[in-house]
């Protein structure tokens, strides 16, 4: 196990106040992946994490917080540059980012995702005004899985860089500031997002709530943006999941377990949508996570 992966469990253990029930380890098939230390109850929560990186749907930028996603509570909290935040600790949290951010005229980009129906450039952008305030570094997401690309794929990319690129170099920052957003670096970047990226929708905690996710639902605004997360990434997928990822009132993951777990068993998660025929199931896990499902459920047909 590397350094930073000892350094991240050890972070995740004292924030859960106890010794982590997984570890972090290489499979014999899909790399690394994540099991069980000891033998583990259902519903139980292995840990909680952070995002590494999120930004909210674009449809919702006034009714989510800008920093942790939480859904808006009637007239309650406040608004900055246009934006939304739930209290002054996520304000303060996005100070460096937005400082950034509020400098930039990203009209251009804006464009360009809405017709093409875009939402990760905008978590790159985030990223890149993270990297620019200096609370990241430009390689924090290196150590995770990219996406296998089609040259299409990449030919799409070295345009969104050419936006990004003019974009940055019209607001006048200074050259050091921006010397790691390189093409290589865009396409590297959204190559890991792409395929390690969490759709967030939040679980309801009050009638009002689920009434307003009911309809967001229907209004196809379910999702209240997207997350990148550091262990969470390393669960390996499976269609009749062991464990499952949970959001209960903002964009802090929390992975619990859907039965009981022996120890020494393997932890995944669902990627997509388990309910689809095992042919939609292969087709969306082929085409955009870049493998041939071989579960049990996949290979008996279900």
């Amino acid at each position: 196990m590397s350094l930073l992966l000892r350094r991240l469990l050890n972070t995740a253990a004292a924030a859960a106040r106890g010794p982590l029930p997984i570890r972090v380890a290489l499979t014999d098939t899909a790399g690394r992946g994540v099991f069980a230390t000891r033998p583990i109850a259902a519903g139980e929560v292995l840990h909680s994490a952070q995002p590494l990186v999120s930004h909210p749907s674009r449809s919702l930028l006034h009714e989510v917080c800008y920093s942790c996603l939480r859904r808006k509570a009637g007239k309650d909290g406040d608004s900055s540059g246009g934006c939304y935040y739930c209290s002054d600790a996520c304000r303060e949290h996005a100070q460096g980012f937005h400082g950034i951010e509020k400098n930039v005229d990203w009209s251009l980009l804006d464009d360009h995702c809405s017709s093409r129906g875009l939402k990760y450039p905008y978590m790159v952008k985030r990223l890149a005004c993270m990297v620019i305030s200096g609370a990241v570094g430009a390689d924090c997401l290196d150590i995770l899985q990219p996406a296998h690309l089609h040259q299409s794929i990449i030919t799409e990319m070295e345009e969104e860089f050419e936006l990004l690129d003019s974009t940055f170099r019209k607001a006048g920052f200074q050259e050091e500031l921006v010397t790691f957003f390189t093409k290589q670096w865009y396409i590297n970047v959204l190559a890991r997002i792409r395929v390690n990226a969490f759709r967030i929708e939040l679980v309801a905690s009050s009638y009002e709530d689920l009434l307003s996710s009911a309809i967001a639902s229907v209004a196809c605004e379910a999702s209240v943006g997207n997350a990148v997360y550091m262990l969470p990434s390393f669960y390996n997928h499976d269609c009749d999941p062991n464990t499952h990822i949970v959001w209960l009132e903002n964009a802090d993951a929390k992975l619990k377990t859907l039965r009981d777990i022996d120890e020494g068993e393997e932890l995944c998660i669902c990627y997509i949508d388990a309910s689809m025929d095992v042919n939609a199931r292969q087709k969306i896990l082929a085409e955009g996570f870049g493998f041939q499902c071989r579960c049990s459920r996949c290979l008996s047909g279900d």
